[in-house]
């Protein structure tokens, strides 16, 4: 028995070290020397790089919060056309990376885009172009943010609102508050924990962003770190800013989690819970929810569609000549092989934090879980330089051939990267999972003979099917979106949807963007409907 313990502990530690590495590595190279690029960007956009990320992430959360939590409000408290349907439909979003987002706006306000195109042909030949707003640069950038991301607050906010009492609305009535006046004294105020969460997922995100920032040239500590590596060849300051936006995004994580433990979107009263009745609208009020309603769903998913379908049909050109069987099995195998890698190891990981009861375990897989807060360019950078110090410190040294081809510009790396990117999700999704089963269950298990081993395969992994099938749908969908890892870390000439669209737009051929976009929103969009019924469900089964 205890033999079997020690196993399932010293599992479980493995996996939640190898996930910490690049957070010790980035931390551990900020002492190390730097080249003269330091001192130049000290002396000159190192200032610029920092307020420019403070801006993108203040408006980005001012937006994020009145989009995602008006949205979420008027489809969880009252009912007008479409209702049901926007219920869901506004978390497609996600399926429209803020890159792709950042596309579709040049491509729509650009000189003779497509705005001038609908306007010659609705009115004749004349100068639009003067008229045409361009909504490029930090405003470009924090619409396309926006849009992609506020779906975080939504389902966060929508979550809160659809638990709350009857009880508590009625309490609003009752001291003569209007509807407006009920929602931002009662409703508000204690969905405040959920929505804190989603802003600083969001938060987490946006300072993050690489794709759209890049694209709108917005320097950014994000696009610092990558022009650090890659135009300067420095990793040590890439590591040096890294550790400084770590520390930043780590006290937004800290944030989100204490606001998850304060959450409480029920009322624990002997006499049950009262049933929320949703409010019928009628006339202009109806009409106006369901016009903003769609206002935000038109915007945020169905413009950036309907901009890459246009511009995919307007030159069929570039759709033959996009390989799309060998990015859709390019991005399917990253898919499978992260995929299984983040379930098994994730399981073994829960599994050994269960039957061992360790407190320093539960504390390092606490902190393992954080990858999925680090920007996908730390991430890259980090693993990079470990790789390269213990090839140079520990292999070359003890005689060994080097292993860097191995895992830099290859699959296995780029596989790797995932694996501590998206851990949180796979842990967290089985973590839930396993709350559900009670720890009765396990020691009935052994007194019918069965060992930890028979007892994780043959009850726990059945029990936990729905969630394995949710964890791997989100997984899918973060990998087809996924950029800087896949940009930085793919072996050459192996490109996915995103990597693919990123090089047209880099080259400035946003036409030839535009048919991989269109694919990436389709196959995500699809990922998101499937997960929907889990994402949106509306009791605690």
């Amino acid at each position: 028995m205890l033999k079997n313990l020690n196993i399932w502990f010293l599992s479980s530690l493995i996996v939640s070290l190898i996930v910490l590495i690049p957070i010790l590595t980035v931390f551990s190279s900020f002492f190390e020397d730097t080249s003269n690029y330091y001192q130049i960007l000290k002396d000159t956009f190192l200032f610029e790089y920092i307020s420019n990320s403070l801006i993108l992430l203040f408006f980005v959360l001012i937006f994020t919060f009145f989009i995602g939590t008006g949205t979420a409000y008027l489809v969880s408290f009252f009912e007008f056309p479409l209702s049901n349907f926007f219920k869901w439909a506004l978390i497609l979003s996600f399926a429209v990376p803020p890159y792709i987002y950042a596309y579709s706006l040049t491509a729509f306000f650009e000189n003779y885009g497509t705005a001038f195109t609908i306007l010659k042909n609705l009115f004749g030949d004349a100068n639009y172009n003067e008229k045409i707003p361009k909504l490029d640069g930090m405003f470009g950038a924090i619409l396309s943010i926006t849009f992609s991301l506020y779906a975080y607050v939504y389902i966060l906010a929508r979550a809160s609102f659809l638990y709350q009492s009857q009880s508590l609305i009625d309490l609003g009535k009752n001291l003569g508050f209007s509807k407006f006046k009920s929602f931002y004294k009662v409703i508000l105020p204690s969905a405040r924990p959920a929505i804190i969460a989603g802003l600083s997922l969001v938060a987490m995100e946006t300072l993050a962003e690489f794709g759209a920032v890049d694209f709108f040239s917005i320097n950014t500590l994000t696009t610092g770190i990558y022009n650090s590596w890659i135009t300067f060849d420095d990793l040590a300051f890439a590591n040096r800013i890294s550790s400084f936006l770590l520390l930043f995004i780590f006290s937004l994580f800290i944030i989100e989690n204490l606001s998850r433990k304060k959450a409480k979107y029920h009322f624990n009263s002997r006499g049950g819970l009262k049933q929320k009745k949703k409010t019928k609208l009628y006339g202009s009020k109806s009409f106006l929810a369901f016009i903003f309603c769609f206002f935000i769903l038109f915007l945020s998913f169905l413009f950036p569609l309907s901009q890459m379908l246009y511009w995919t049909l307007k030159f069929p050109e570039n759709l033959f000549d996009l390989q799309i069987i060998e990015l859709f099995s390019n991005t399917l195998y990253l898919v499978l092989l992260s995929g299984l890698l983040l379930i098994v190891f994730s399981l073994i990981s829960n599994y050994g934090n269960r039957v061992s009861k360790n407190k320093a375990l539960n504390f390092l897989s606490t902190l393992s879980i954080s990858g999925y807060a680090i920007p996908g360019v730390i991430l890259a950078i980090a693993f990079i330089t470990f790789i390269a110090w213990f090839d140079n410190n520990i292999i070359q040294s003890l005689g060994f051939i080097s292993i860097k081809k191995f895992f830099i510009g290859s699959i296995l790396g780029l596989v790797l990267v995932y694996f501590i990117r998206f851990y949180s999700l796979a842990f967290n999704g089985i973590k839930s999972g396993y709350e559900k089963i009670n720890i009765s269950v396990d020691e009935s298990a052994y007194l019918l003979g069965y060992s930890k081993r028979e007892t994780f395969m043959n009850i726990h992994v059945p029990f936990l099917r729905n969630s394995l099938l949710f964890i791997i749908i989100l997984i899918s969908l973060e990998i087809i979106r996924e950029l800087p890892i896949t940009l930085i870390l793919r072996p050459f000439n192996f490109e996915t949807f995103a990597t693919t669209a990123y090089i047209s737009a880099s080259e400035d051929l946003l036409e030839a963007a535009a048919a991989p976009s269109l694919f990436l929103i389709l196959i995500a969009s699809l990922f998101i409907i499937i997960s929907s019924k889990y994402i949106l469900r509306e009791n605690n089964e």
